[in-house]
């Protein structure tokens, strides 16, 4: 077990306080014991600081606290990844390679020390690159393609038909979905998600994304590399999503627009066109961030705007009939 100036050491902390105490796991600042690390990154916890029994907490560099030891850093919640990476390491898997009751097709490839659960299925033609992981029941449907080091939690679909129809005299017909998905290096796939294949062409996962549970992303969209998309976010056909981009929970994009880079979207947002770079967007329909607030709390007041204008309303009707009655007389 490492001390505490031993672990500082390993992730770029500075030491305030003993350091002398060994740690083997972490926990949170109101459940930890003497022996485990925390951390602090969001200033409202910042009083538990005072009761928690943790042998050290990791902590930004403003932080003074004379009853715990810190490991004072410029980034402690990154700090803290570290440390939960050397003080407990990644998943082990129960197996290595392909699992007998997973089915690759023989003519799809997959990757050196890839690890593919029981009842994965990987279609015709599909490829999985290297050191990917591929939980139970994930699907890559034909002639997909899956960069190195992608990770698919339980029930992704990968290459589903896209949602296409031409209407006809009151009948839906299918359009036949003739192209694939292609999933780029280091991209994490949450329980769940639907990543439709392209009509012509690929919808594409750009590198380094990460995806929560629950996502519909539609045929033919883009997400560029290093996006963020939190749980229940829809994202329709033939959008453009920029880098490094945020969509919180239960937004949803329309389809055909273009999202910047380093855009956020607030939870529960509705995109209705295009997002120029570097814009944080709010609301149903979404609009800049000034503008989505002041609309958001109208909403909230709306029971007693709507009072008042009944009050107002009443007074200008009484004036008009006392208006009329002084003039008769």
């Amino acid at each position: 077990m490492p001390t505490v100036s031993e672990l500082a050491a390993k992730i770029g902390a500075t030491v305030a306080g003993d350091g002398s105490a060994q740690v083997n796991s972490c926990s949170t600042l109101e459940e930890a014991a003497p022996g485990q690390i925390s951390f602090l990154s969001n200033p409202k916890y910042e009083k538990l600081l005072a009761t928690t029994r943790a042998s050290a907490v990791i902590a930004g560099l403003h932080i003074k606290n004379s009853k715990v030891t810190l490991l004072q850093t410029a980034d402690p919640y990154f700090a803290f990844m570290q440390a939960m990476v050397l003080l407990h390491g990644h998943r082990k898997h129960p197996h290595s390679g392909i699992h007998p009751q997973a089915y690759v097709d023989p003519t799809a490839q997959v990757g050196k020390n890839s690890v593919l659960y029981p009842g994965v299925f990987v279609g015709p033609g599909a490829r999985v690159g290297s050191d990917c992981i591929l939980y139970p029941n994930s699907v890559v449907y034909d002639n997909c393609i899956l960069g190195d080091r992608v990770i698919l939690h339980a029930g992704s679909v990968i290459g589903h038909d896209g949602f296409g129809f031409a209407t006809y005299k009151g009948t839906h017909h299918k359009i036949p979905q003739v192209g694939n998905v292609i999933v780029e290096d280091d991209v994490e796939i949450g329980a769940n998600v639907a990543l439709q294949r392209a009509t012509l062409g690929s919808t594409i996962i750009g590198k380094g994304s990460k995806l929560s549970d629950l996502i519909s992303v539609g045929h033919a969209a883009r997400i560029g590399p290093g996006g963020l998309l939190v749980s229940l976010v829809g994202i329709a056909g033939s959008t453009k999503i920029g880098h490094h981009s945020i969509i919180g929970g239960q937004a949803g994009v329309v389809g055909h627009v273009t999202v910047g880079d380093n855009v956020t979207i607030a939870a529960r947002s509705g995109v209705v066109n295009d997002v120029p770079d570097q814009t944080l967007m709010m609301g149903a329909p979404a609009t800049p961030a000034p503008h989505g607030r002041k609309s958001l709390m109208l909403m909230t007041q709306l029971p007693e705007l709507l009072e008042r204008i009944r009050t107002l309303e009443q007074q200008v009707e009484e004036l008009a009939i006392e208006k009329r009655d002084s003039e008769i007389k």
